[in-house]
C-alpha cells in the first residue's frame, strides 16, 4: 500500500513538472515588467490594437 502512494506521488509531481514547463511558470517567477508582457500578448495576437492601448496608458499611470 505505501509503494501506491509513493507512486500516485510521483505521478503528481511529474505531472505538475509538465505543466509549469508548459505555461513557462510566467506567474509568480516572472521577471518580466508589465509592459514586456503586453506587448508579448500583442505580438501573439492575444488582444487588440485598441486592447493595447487601452492597457498601456493603465500601465504608464
Amino acid at each position: 500500500m505505501g509503494i501506491l502512494i509513493v507512486i500516485v506521488a510521483a505521478v503528481v509531481v511529474y505531472i505538475i513538472v509538465q505543466q509549469t514547463r508548459k505555461t513557462g511558470a510566467s506567474g509568480l517567477f516572472s521577471n518580466e515588467t508589465p509592459m514586456e508582457i503586453l506587448k508579448k500578448r500583442y505580438a501573439r495576437g492575444e488582444i487588440s490594437k485598441e486592447e493595447f492601448d487601452r492597457l498601456k496608458r493603465d500601465i504608464a499611470g
